[in-house]
């Protein structure tokens, strides 16, 4: 009798372990959506940093550095359903050649790259495309005081400014921070010495600053991560010491837990690659090493994705022919896919998850086109069974301003609240609405309620509070003063004119009470909430 129910035990848990397994494969489907170099004039060889973006007509968009009708790189257009054009074949004229940066969407619907070479001076250039293949040349640098070798798109800060980098440049110059208007007009707000060098792709922190990576330089010879403000100041936040991480390529993210997120090419134990985590004050762990030895892959070029169930995406070139990774934010890691040559090899493009809930990406090599090239490259997409969702083109912003957003299924949609609150809207195509948002509303996900079910952001949009005005305008300390201004429901604090925080009362949206405090200086007024900081335009005067 014990026997039997023994038995019966460990089958019961056997079934329920394959059963396991089976749903685990069957939640997870990868599958070739198009072998390049399958026809004459196609891209070929998407290689790192090719970033992928996806357009207000659902599509997805990105570069490759090869192929096109001039063998000098192209523009493609790649449909979820796996249907792949070519929009554009760089011709080594005003447009430049070879872009390796891949694509960003502005908030004009236009999406925004670089190339590293080329253009009518020869050092690369900054080009907008619609996603109806109408190519502009915005920029192209000077090689010198603008820096040369732009290897990552521009991306959009809350000023409606694009901000980027070059790599390199001349005369002691190793690369720039630029700021670009909507025209086109570029001003370089930094520019790298000797000490740090070699700057890539920036991100836009929730505080309002850009973060980005560093290969080298006598100050940092294994690369750095640093801040640098819209204005242009900048600080080192972590050193790599080669332990830790060496040549930090891909792009950084920012996670949910307001972390950032990235990987290095080299470094490490065995030198060939880790991923960290490092907070917005430059702490720095390891939450994973690349080892030869235990196939699960090493030598990330590309940075990460997190996806909407939380957890981080990448690539490895190696070992083989390279694997698709998923790592959880505790360091918990897992091999997606293991490319096995025909269906792709050597990625080294962060896969990018559509609002559908699939991921997308493509390798630099294998597959089976070889039209102008040995093995071309592939474009995939990989189903972590993960639902659709919407995405903010512009994730931060002032009552009033208008919000780009992105999903699928948006025709005949009924509402849209920003963390509750409803907002007006206007719904343009299936695949892209506009929001207004609202007085009162609060930082929080978006939710958009279409006749298929309700669509949330895959993050927060983040409500900046305006400070309007204040009276009295002048006072000394323990003075109480009524702050008049917008989004004040989640502050955080109070100042006048320096860091010393102030005691305050939030007695609605629109007003704070606060009390000059101690040690306070003449100055702005601000007021910090959840979704950021609001600075007036009139000082204080404390009295004494």
């Amino acid at each position: 009798m014990l026997a039997n129910q023994i038995a019966s035990f460990r089958i019961t848990i056997l079934i329920l372990f394959l059963l396991a397994i089976t749903n685990s494969i069957q939640a997870q489907t990868y599958s070739v959506l198009y072998n390049l170099g399958t026809n004459a004039g196609e891209p070929v060889n998407p290689e790192w940093m090719g970033l992928i973006a996806q357009g207000r007509d659902g599509n997805l968009y990105t570069t490759a550095p090869a192929g096109g009708a001039n063998l000098l790189g192209a523009v493609f257009q790649l449909t979820p359903s796996g249907s792949m054009k070519t929009l554009w074949s760089f011709a080594n004229k005003d447009d430049g050649a070879f872009p390796n940066s891949g694509l960003t969407l502005g908030t004009d619907g236009s999406l925004y790259g670089t190339t590293s070479v080329g253009g009518s001076i020869g050092y690369g250039t900054i080009f907008k495309i619609t996603s109806a293949g109408v190519f502009t040349t915005l920029h192209a640098f000077n090689g010198n005081t603008e820096g040369d070798q732009p290897n990552s798109p521009p991306i959009q800060g809350p000023d409606g400014n694009y901000y980027g980098t070059t790599s390199d440049g001349g005369n002691a110059v190793f690369g720039t921070v630029y700021k670009m208007t909507p025209a086109g007009v570029v001003t370089v707000i930094y520019t790298f010495g000797g000490a740090l060098r070699y700057p890539e792709a920036l991100v836009l922190g929730t505080d309002g600053n850009f973060y980005g990576t560093a290969g080298g330089g006598s100050g940092s010879p294994y690369g750095a991560v640093f801040k640098i403000t819209p204005g242009g100041k900048l600080t080192i936040l972590h050193s790599f010491v080669n332990d830790d991480g060496k040549s930090p390529l891909g792009a950084l993210i920012q996670a949910s837990d307001g972390n950032f997120y990235g990987t290095t090419r080299g470094g490490g134990p065995d030198g060939l690659g880790v991923i960290y985590k490092m907070t917005p004050a430059g702490v720095l762990t390891v939450i994973h090493e690349f080892h030869e030895t235990d196939g699960f892959g090493y030598g990330p070029f590309s940075g990460v994705l997190q996806a909407t169930d939380g957890k981080l995406y990448g690539t490895t070139i190696g070992p083989s022919h390279g694997v698709l990774y998923q790592i959880g934010l505790d360091g918990t890691y897992v091999i997606v896919h293991n490319f096995t040559g025909v269906d792709g090899q050597n990625p080294q493009v962060a896969p990018f998850q559509h609002t559908t809930g699939k991921q997308f990406g493509d390798t630099a090599a294998g597959g089976t086109g070889n039209i102008g090239c040995n093995t071309c490259g592939v474009l995939y997409s990989l189903d972590m069974g993960l639902g659709p969702f919407v995405s903010l083109v512009n994730w931060m912003g002032k009552v009033g301003q208008v919000v780009e957003i992105l999903g699928q299924g948006l025709t005949g949609t009924t509402k849209v609240s920003f963390n509750g609150t409803s907002a007006t809207f206007k719904v343009v195509s299936d695949t892209y609405l506009t929001a207004t948002l609202p007085a009162g509303a609060t930082t929080g996900v978006v939710k958009v309620t279409t006749p298929g079910g309700a669509l949330v952001s895959n993050r927060k949009f983040l409500v900046l509070p305006t400070v309007l005005s204040f009276n009295p305008t002048s006072g000394s300390p323990g003075t109480s003063v009524i702050i008049t201004g917008t989004s004040f429901t989640q502050a955080k604090g109070v100042g006048f004119g320096d860091t010393i925080p102030a005691q305050f009362n939030v007695n609605s949206d629109t007003q704070i009470t606060a009390i000059v405090p101690q040690g306070a200086k003449t100055g702005p007024v601000g007021v910090k909430t959840t979704g950021g900081t609001g600075i007036s335009k009139d000082k204080f005067t404390v009295t004494p």
